[in-house]
């Protein structure tokens, strides 16, 4: 393959965010508007603190909106079934929220001609493409153009013996001559749905007049920048990010306040520092950055690090069509940049499997003093000083979130160009943030032992009941082991004493455990001491580790969960050492172990009311694997019957990149029935299958074969069952990372606030739900997605469904943003691509071994 420099066609962003790590030992903050990170028991692998989770993700956001780079307008999936009255509940309190969405006032009536633009040679930057088809401007007349993509007023007439209607010649700034060829691709009319995507161009075009700068697909503030640390070389650039799009009645523009973590050291600062400071400078290099996204401003785009070229410098050349050219010549006559370093190393991105589909499969070579670090390095992460800094000014309150919305709006309609740009389309927004009318659910009974109930609060919280109450349904733990460094055994035992201690008060018989002590933390030999305890039969393991180390858990899990499977615990020294400023928390912990170790052993903390028999709850998420890209595990999550049973079955699929789901989840739900007909004798009655990691582009391929080969399936197993009727099946897509917000009275809605109206989509039968109560920043809401529905409930009983499934998720004691299903899929999945890279034991399908 030829090795190219960076260029526009071969450019590759980051992929979806590692999601918040749940464990005791770092005390971490949970990240706003995503399920609770509740500081646990089970100690887990260094992660990526939550609460910077979303800052820099929250720069791509939702792609709605985008156009370059990404396509704006997929094939509208319309799952709303025809004979669906109402998609709107009656349930609750009745309630008016804000929302962050503006409406238009003013709805554009004109038809638009499409056009393709080629530019000869090419040129890779969007700014310098607009530059140049702006001098042609007294020839396209009225235009809107986003670099690849003109939409224009003027119809031009076609050239004979040529697909180009237009071939304009104009000069770059060095002088050489450019070929702008101009293609006719369509028309849009005035009721089009890629007007949207017009639209998007208008506004975009419009927010140039605000001075920001766009960074990826978003427009951000640089002279609001914060200076976060001088130290890392980091700042935080305040930005938004916008689409618009057709809602039930009314076009509106969703607003989201997004922030950018700017690095200002480039590769080549990061190369000087590991040459100072390394004797092996090559592979200290090469280990900080293979695996990082880095930005070229030149060009304003990304790439991932997949290699570096320690034989290959800038005087290095390669192959155009004019003949060899040395990178330094390249830049200097395509960008004006003169290249200092010419002894560096060029660094590797390799082509993604898009851009080889589309024939370009040469090499991308960048030079590291011109490409520029993003994102947050393990040892950034691990700065407690400077992730609270980010927290304060990106965990931003309601209050101060509407001020912000309403200065956007302001600044756009003061700004003369963004004025002019919009009314020059015939387009006028609305000044106002969209209000609209909303619900509260009736708060839950969460039903302790004894049938003890317990009334949810606006806290959506029983933590404190969690400790005085008996535990719903009680495994007695007697023969246990404790598997413990002997310099340590002193501080573990008097942890285990304070647990016995806490299972009293819950009413849990806990005998005292056999201990296994080892006399290093070597990986082999916590290997020997787990196949030693689990020869004994126990019921359960703890592990004790003396801090969150990612291959030693990788290890203790492997051998626990595949080799030798059997329930474990691993909890850090770190955690439960005892402090003289921590003896209290030391017994909430040893709480949340307890109640960890039950769940674990297919007891159940805690139940809700549930007024449904023989209902099926299943959830399933996908995640990729952090050793391989192209391969993912996909977990399947489902409960026997929560009404009368308290036992689960899970079970994890591979598959390789772009592979289709739908034989992986028959497979598993076909398991689950099997385990189901088993534990009650019968099939259940309705199953409420959440599918969790869906984006937009997938939604098609969702409903139209996932969907339809799961209905087909079940109701083939149903009537071989004697069901004439087949399955009753609700196939729900839950989906978390979405920019819409809403607010009462400038503060975060309660949980169990439901929107099903105005800013939801006609297509779907949608609603939006913020089961969880947070106490920084804005609550995000989760968004639920009707697929299929043949279970014969009405809208509102699915949606009181869907909030009591908030209520069931054992690490927490309290509400989480998704079903308790899936949040049980979303672990395993975790567990299964960071750390075992294989299926458990099936041994281990009916219990929550993954906790």
């Amino acid at each position: 393959m030829n090795n190219l420099p960076a260029n526009s066609g071969h450019s590759r962003g980051r992929g979806r965010g590692k999601k918040p790590n749940e464990e005791l030992s770092r005390g971490l903050v949970p990240q706003l508007g995503h399920a609770p990170v509740p500081q646990q028991a089970e100690a887990r692998r260094p992660m990526s603190n939550p609460a910077t989770q979303g800052v820099t993700g929250a720069a791509e956001g939702d792609t709605r909106g985008s156009v370059r780079g990404r396509r704006l307008i997929t094939e509208i999936v319309r799952s709303r079934p025809s004979g669906l009255l109402t998609k709107m509940g009656t349930t609750g309190k009745p309630i008016t929220v804000q929302t962050n969405y503006f409406k238009f006032l003013k709805r554009p009536n004109w038809s638009l001609y499409q056009y393709r633009v080629d530019f000869s040679p090419d040129v890779d930057n969007t700014f310098l493409r607009q530059g140049l088809l702006r001098e042609h401007s007294n020839i396209l007349g009225g235009y809107i153009f986003d670099g690849s993509v003109l939409f224009c007023t003027t119809k031009f007439k076609d050239t004979p013996n040529s697909p180009y209607v237009l071939d304009l010649l104009t000069k770059s700034r060095s002088g050489e001559n450019i070929s702008i060829k101009i293609r006719s691709v369509g028309i849009v009319e005035a009721m089009d749905p890629q007007q949207l995507q017009v639209l998007n161009l208008i506004l975009r075009r419009a927010m140039e007049g605000l001075q920001l700068q766009i960074v990826s697909r978003n427009y951000f503030d640089p002279q609001a920048k914060i200076v976060l640390d001088s130290k890392h070389r980091m700042e935080l650039w305040p930005g938004y990010i916008t689409s618009i799009r057709q809602h039930e009645s009314d076009f509106l523009l969703c607003t989201e306040i997004a922030h950018k973590v700017m690095r200002t050291d480039t590769l080549y600062q990061i190369l000087s520092k590991n040459i100072r400071e390394n004797d092996d400078y090559q592979g200290a290099f090469k280990r900080e950055i293979i695996g990082m996204i880095v930005l070229t401003d030149y060009n304003n785009k990304t790439y991932r690090v997949d290699d570096v070229a320690f034989e290959s410098s800038p005087m290095s050349t390669f192959s155009t069509k004019d003949g060899e050219i040395s990178y330094v010549e390249y830049y200097k006559k395509r960008y004006n940049i003169i290249i200092r370093d010419h002894k560096q190393p060029l660094v590797v991105s390799r082509p993604s499997e898009k851009n080889i589909r589309g024939g370009a499969d040469q090499l991308i070579m960048l030079i590291p003093e011109l490409a520029r670090a993003t994102g947050l390095t393990d040892g950034m992460r691990s700065d407690f000083q400077l992730m609270k800094a980010m927290g304060e000014h990106t965990r931003i309150a309601p209050d101060r979130r509407i001020d912000r919305l309403r200065a956007f709006n302001q600044r756009l309609q003061k700004s003369e160009s963004s004025v002019n740009m919009l009314k020059s389309w015939n387009v006028e927004l609305d000044s106002a943030l969209v209000e609209i009318r909303a619900r509260v659910l009736p708060p839950q009974k969460i039903v302790f032992g004894g049938q003890r109930r317990f009334l949810c609060d606006a806290r959506a919280d029983w933590t404190y009941e969690c400790r005085k109450d008996a535990m719903f349904t009680n495994v007695d733990i007697k023969r246990w082991y404790v598997i413990t460094p002997s310099r340590s055994k002193h501080e573990v035992q008097q942890f285990v004493k304070l647990c016995m201690q806490a299972s009293g008060g819950m009413k849990l018989r806990m005998s005292e455990p056999r201990y296994e002590e080892i006399s290093d933390d070597r990986n082999g030999t916590y290997s020997q001491a787990i196949d030693s305890a689990a020869a004994k039969d126990p019921q359960i393991v703890m592990i004790v580790i003396k801090s969150p180390n990612e291959e030693k858990y990788s290890c203790i899990k492997k051998r626990t969960c595949v080799d030798r499977p059997v329930p474990s615990q691993v909890v850090t020294l770190k955690t439960i050492a005892p402090r003289p400023d921590r003896s209290s928390g030391l017994m909430s912990i040893a709480t949340k172990v307890v109640i960890q170790m039950n769940a674990k052993l297919m007891g159940a903390p805690w139940m809700i009311e549930l007024p449904i028999d023989g209902l099926m709850t299943v959830g399933f998420d996908v995640c990729h694997s952090s050793k391989n890209k192209n391969k993912s595990y996909g977990a399947f999550v489902a409960t026997m019957d929560m009404k009368s049973s308290t036992r689960y079955f899970s079970s994890v699929t591979e598959h390789m990149k772009g592979q289709e789901l739908s034989n992986q989840i028959l497979m598993n739900m076909t398991c689950a029935l099997k385990a189901y007909r088993e534990h009650h004798g019968s099939l259940p009655d309705r199953i409420l299958f959440f599918r969790d990691g869906v984006g937009d582009g997938q939604l098609n391929q969702v409903f139209n074969i996932e969907v339809k080969f799961l209905k087909t399936r079940l109701d083939e197993i149903y009537k071989s069952a004697g069901r004439e009727k087949g399955c009753n099946l609700a196939f729900i897509v839950v989906t978390k990372r979405i920019n819409t917000r809403y607010f009462v009275n400038k503060r975060n809605p309660e949980p169990g606030t439901i929107v099903d109206d105005v800013i939801t989509l006609p297509e779907r039968y949608d609603f939006y739900l913020v089961s969880q109560a947070i106490k920084q920043g804005t609550v995000s809401p989760t968004n639920y997605n009707v697929l299929h529905d043949s279970m014969g409930l009405n809208a509102d009983k699915i949606q009181i469904l869907t909030y009591k499934m908030t209520h069931m998720y054992y690490n927490w004691s309290g509400t989480c943003r998704v079903p308790a299903v899936c949040q049980y899929a979303h672990k395993l999945a975790f567990l299964i691509a960071e750390s075992i890279h294989r299926a458990p034991s099936s041994g281990l399908e009916n219990q929550l071994f993954f906790l």
